[in-house]
């Protein structure tokens, strides 16, 4: 599948110290510590709606995550998918009356013009669960042949599950209790009332075909993948095991994330899927959760009809911590707007206060869990000073833009 443009990223003198990142399945701030090239797969859309903020909350964390790391020297091995069979698109397309293929089609075209938009750095592999179908069937037989997987009898449709206790260490990522999971699995797309399953939170690796939905065929039956499976044969076939992030939102923790790594686990002997698990909060509307359900989602591709820059909109994103979750309101698009002028006025200055202090300290806070408030703030002060009180060096303001677009995706 094709990704969407790239964005070239500026060169900035200096360097900044390593990366350290807040380790989900280890619950503190640890070093992240690639190789060369640094790997990273972040979970994509289920493209039955357009993009809205909490989309671009998340890939924004992960694009701050590639810019310090090709700040730093690395090479970027960048994986994302696309969720393209899923119930919810059928759903949408039903209920639209158009082809499921036409929606998702429409919907990726509209997501590439989103992130070209708000100057999301593509990712190499950009993979459709169409186009894994294969990678999927093979990794299915696999865990059948193990053991890990197994099919459901007595019932009319074959579907075939992963053992929840399959792995010794299942639950080591999202560290809930059983009574967290059985919840969670309910509300996430799971199906814990299956008959014939042998446990509730056995996840659905293969659904048997059914009437009027799209299916492959299979050694062990025509169907579909499930939807943890796709991820974890995307990631393993392009940067293999023990890659340095999988990342996504808080949502995914549990139960898509667990079962990902799980059903990855079980393949790779025992080794860890990724080494580090990073996920962005979740973005609420005016006091309340954002969601399709409550029909209150603010869509990336609305406020840039209505005129709103997509630099505000990532300044907007970005003046909350990725880990918490935070609410956008006109207030939050306000004041985007108004630090874009500061910024956009302080390095249209013929010079300005030395910058190269306020560069190292926007990559400082960067490194440090990605602490965009203090990074952001450091900016401001530079701008403030810079627009206050003047300054003798004519690199300075340049500088600044320089580091603004290549740390923060922010063109001035």
């Amino acid at each position: 599948m094709q990704s969407w443009s790239d964005t070239a990223l500026p060169t900035i003198p200096g360097a900044g110290p390593p990366l350290r990142l807040y380790d989900t399945a280890d619950r503190q701030v640890r070093p992240v510590t690639p190789g060369r090239t640094a790997t990273m797969y972040v979970c994509g859309i289920t493209p039955y709606d357009a993009t809205h903020l909490g989309h671009a909350a998340t890939y924004l964390t992960f694009d701050l995550v590639n810019r310090l790391w090709r700040d730093a020297g690395h090479e970027v091995h960048y994986v994302q998918n696309v969720t393209d069979v899923d119930d919810p698109l059928f759903e949408r397309a039903a209920r639209d009356g158009v082809d499921w293929r036409d929606l998702g089609t429409r919907e990726i075209n509209l997501f590439r013009e989103d992130m070209s938009a708000l100057r999301i750095v593509p990712p190499r592999d950009y993979i459709g669960a169409v186009e894994s179908v294969d990678e999927v069937i093979e990794f299915v037989q696999k865990l059948l042949a193990s053991g890990a997987a197994y099919t459901v009898e007595d019932a009319e449709y074959p579907d075939i599950y992963f053992r929840a206790d399959a792995t010794e260490q299942f639950g080591y990522e999202s560290g809930y209790d059983r009574a967290t999971m059985e919840r969670l699995f309910a509300e996430r797309g799971g199906d814990p009332d299956r008959p014939g399953k042998r446990d509730t939170i056995d996840a659905l690796l293969w659904r048997a075909a059914r009437p009027d939905e799209p299916s492959w065929p299979a050694p062990f039956g025509a169907g579909r993948p499930g939807w943890h499976i796709e991820c974890a044969a995307i990631a393993l076939n392009r940067v293999g095991p023990e890659f340095d992030i999988q990342g996504g939102g808080s949502d995914l923790i549990y139960p898509h994330h667990e079962y990902s790594a799980a059903h990855a686990e079980a393949l790779i002997a025992g080794r860890r899927f990724a080494r580090h698990y990073v996920h962005a909060g979740l973005i609420g509307l005016d006091g309340e959760k954002m969601s399709k359900s409550r029909g209150n989602l603010v869509l990336v591709s609305k406020l840039r009809a209505a005129g709103v820059d997509p630099a505000a909109i990532r300044l907007g994103l970005l003046a909350g911590h990725y880990r918490r979750d935070r609410m956008w309101t006109d207030t939050v698009l306000a004041d985007a707007t108004t630090r874009l002028d500061l910024w956009r006025r302080a390095t249209a200055l013929t010079s300005g206060p030395a910058a190269e202090d306020t560069v190292a300290r926007l990559r400082q806070h960067l490194a440090d869990d990605l602490d965009t408030p203090k990074a952001l703030a450091a900016v401001d002060n530079w701008a403030n000073q810079a627009l206050n009180y003047g300054g003798q060096d004519p690199t300075a303001p340049a500088l600044i833009a320089t580091a603004v677009d290549g740390l923060l995706g922010v063109q001035l």
